[in-house]
């Protein structure tokens, strides 16, 4: 992975934070003028303190020329005792982005100019004798011990920014993560839902409008057998409103799943063709399955026929339908089903059924395909034994 930019978890500095940053560097300043600036000529107190308040002013953008701005200000400190707490500020700032490349030769710098202030600059400073000698030893040993510190001081923030930083982005990419999870999971369901209610509510929907619409051209039913008729068209209507009470009371989450409730089966494939006989449908089957395919690749049959029936019953009314089912354990289940293209009916089709289907069919492991030879429609899965 790519290391990422110190500008990249570098936090916006408040009011607050830019002033307590300066009151240190000022600080810092005070604390080496105080023991310096004595016997100084008027000149030389002039030279320092512009220098100094140059250097204060220029660190204010040390985070946008980091290098530029520190080396400047370290090169002002080696002239100025007031410029060096803008140098200590610069550096600190320079070390939290924790480039060797960068620390290594702005710490050598800074080093040289203290020495240089030590040595030329400070009126103080003995030129000879044994105070001399132990002068500069602790001079060389502060400046390391000094400057040591304040680029340790200076990673450690940059180490915690970026740890920060990088805890922040870890919580937003869950965050995230977690709301795409949620979403799916809510897509899923939908489709689920849709699937189910198409499913079941097509099915019987479109036998109720075929068995309305035949009822409405038959003029030799007696008043009984018009009563007969109604009273079966309002029976399917009650099993569809339970259905979608059903499903509502899913979507409403103070329902039975329709997964979890009872779901029809291999078994039931008898009772769903005598029903769509019944309803004035001509309807075959041939069923060649040797034994009795599992309860869940049963219901997969199920819908299976259940779709092709309710395309039949809306796009060919009047054409025979063929259901053809034949497959074992060991070569899986064939299902096909097979109608000639009839008049098309009123009843309106969104074209969801066969891809519901196909996802349903895809789920179980199997496969579905429909195509035209002729003027046969064929719609034809293939189901395993075991899912």
């Amino acid at each position: 992975m790519q290391q990422r930019s110190p500008d990249d978890y570098q936090p916006r500095l408040s009011l607050w934070g830019h002033v307590w940053r300066y009151l240190a560097a000022l600080g810092i300043s005070a604390l080496g003028l105080t023991s310096s600036v004595g016997g100084w000529p008027d000149w030389r107190f002039a030279l320092d303190v512009s220098l100094g308040v140059i250097s204060l002013v220029l660190v204010f953008w040390r985070r946008r020329w980091p290098v530029t701005i520190t080396t400047i200000v370290t090169i002002a400190s080696a002239f100025s005792m007031l410029a060096a707490g803008a140098s200590a500020l610069a550096l600190v700032s320079l070390a939290t982005r924790r480039r060797w490349r960068e620390i290594i030769p702005i710490s050598l710098l800074s080093f040289v100019a203290g020495m240089f202030w030590f040595a030329v600059m400070d009126t103080a400073t003995p030129t000879a004798g044994p105070s001399a000698f132990v002068m500069w030893g602790l001079n060389i040993g502060l400046s390391v011990v000094v400057i040591g510190a304040i680029v340790a001081w200076g990673m450690y923030i940059g180490s915690r920014r970026e740890l920060i930083a990088a805890l922040r982005l870890r919580a937003e990419t869950a965050e995230a993560e977690q709301a795409l999870r949620v979403a799916q999971a809510r897509e899923t369901e939908r489709r689920r839902i849709a699937r189910e209610m198409h499913d079941v509510l097509a099915h019987r929907i479109s036998h109720i409008s075929m068995q309305a619409g035949a009822l409405a051209y038959r003029e030799d039913l007696s008043a009984d057998q018009i009563r007969s008729e109604v009273g079966t068209i309002r029976d399917g209507a009650h099993r569809a409103l339970e259905d979608l009470r059903t499903v509502l009371g899913v979507l409403r989450g103070n329902g039975e799943d329709p997964e979890t409730a009872p779901q029809p089966t291999y078994a039931d494939l008898g009772r769903l063709i005598e029903e769509t006989r019944a309803g004035g449908m001509n309807i075959t089957m041939e069923d060649d399955v040797e034994g009795s395919p599992p309860e869940a690749v049963g219901r997969s049959i199920y819908r299976v026929v259940q779709e092709g029936i309710t395309n039949a019953r809306k796009h060919a009314p009047g054409a025979a339908l063929k259901v053809t089912l034949r497959g074992s354990e060991e070569h899986g289940i064939d299902v096909l089903l097979r109608n000639r293209l009839g008049f098309d009916s009123n009843t309106p089709g969104s074209g969801l059924g066969l891809i519901g289907l196909t996802e349903r069919v895809d789920l179980a492991g199997g496969r579905l395909a429909h195509r035209l030879e002729k003027d046969v429609f064929i719609l034809e899965a293939w189901l395993p034994w075991g899912q």
